[in-house]
């Protein structure tokens, strides 16, 4: 008997143990779920925290560039070149222009591109030659001048009594005059030969050539 009633007596005391221990346990979590709602409430009831905002500047638009594109003609001289020749029309040494020296012209055409009206490309689409240079001539003398003349003879002096028409020797005055060595009869005679420098009164230039009593 007395067996029996400490065998229920421990049971008793375990089992008010393990009831006490629950009840603790139930407790405990009453008690954190209390403390979990609370914190929830005071975060659902909190006044929001403002959030600080940034202006964003607005970007002005890009204007679109116009772009034209134009013909140009423009001119350009040619610079004329200078050539030398020989020339036998002018003395040896000498030296003259003889053609005048002259520019041409060169025509340029371009496809020029402008870009708000500023020039930024431009491009030869053609080239042509309008007008051609002359070229300036520089002539050269070639030609040996000739000689000069030479100088005449001094004609002699006429012996008194000598005829004016006659140079060479004297052919005296006379009635009649006559080639020495000749077939005339006189009455004077001349040794030739004479040239005749007026009139052949005497007849003494036969042939005609200028001179007389050449043989």
């Amino acid at each position: 008997m007395g067996q029996v009633m400490q065998s229920l007596s421990h049971a008793l005391r375990r089992a008010i143990t393990i009831a006490g221990l629950a009840f603790v346990s139930a407790v405990s979590g009453c008690a954190a779920d209390d403390t979990m709602a609370a914190s929830t409430t005071q975060a659902s009831t909190a006044a929001p925290t403002p959030t600080a905002t940034t202006a964003t500047p607005t970007e002005s638009p890009t204007p679109t560039p116009v772009v034209t594109t134009e013909t140009v003609t423009e001119t350009e001289a040619i610079p004329f070149e200078r050539v030398r020749r020989d020339d036998a029309s002018i003395d040896l040494g000498e030296e003259a222009v003889t053609t005048k020296g002259v520019d041409g012209v060169k025509t340029l055409t371009y496809e020029v591109v402008f870009t708000d009206g500023v020039e930024t490309s431009r491009r030869l689409v053609s080239e042509e030659v309008t007008t051609k240079p002359v070229d300036e001539v520089m002539s050269l003398g070639t030609r040996k001048p000739p000689p000069p003349p030479p100088e005449p003879e001094p004609e002699p002096e006429l012996e008194p009594d000598c005829d004016s028409n006659y140079a060479g020797g004297c052919v005296p005055i006379d009635s009649d005059v006559d080639c020495a060595g000749g077939s005339g009869n006189g009455p004077s005679y001349v040794n030739g030969p004479v040239r005749v420098v007026g009139s052949d009164i005497y007849g003494l230039d036969r042939d005609g050539d200028g001179i007389g009593c050449e043989s």
